[in-house]
């Protein structure tokens, strides 16, 4: 019909941790949602995978993108840009990406990292 349902799951390390509102008929949708999340020390990676949700039959994985604890330490300032979906089926051809801005926040005694999914298409 050239639109989806689109919704994200995020993911801290392969735990699912969020499920945002599913925003109907749309290739550009806008959540407006806020989520406070306490993040171990020790994890690796935030995934975000969009899903586009299927009354008849499963949910279909869109794509996602990964913030790594690499990719923050490279950034330590933060980062803001698109980021590309990348494929969770090796056999699905993937279209899409996400604007994000990831910051840490405060002292080194009480950091905190902000990720803010600003737009997708």
């Amino acid at each position: 019909t050239g639109s989806s349902d689109p919704y994200c799951i995020v993911k801290i390390d392969d735990e699912a941790i969020i499920r945002t509102a599913t925003v109907w008929k749309t290739l550009s949708p806008f959540w407006g949602e806020e989520y406070e999340v306490q993040l171990q020390p020790s994890f690796h990676r935030i995934s975000i995978y969009v899903m586009d949700e299927d009354a008849l039959s499963r949910d279909d994985v869109i794509g996602k993108v990964c913030i790594t604890r690499d990719m923050l330490v490279e950034h330590p300032k933060g980062y803001s840009g698109w980021m590309s979906l990348s494929e969770v089926d090796p056999d699905e051809e993937v279209q899409g990406e996400i604007h994000l801005r990831v910051e840490v926040l405060g002292s080194q005694g009480s950091r905190r990292l902000q990720c803010s999914v600003l737009e997708a298409r």
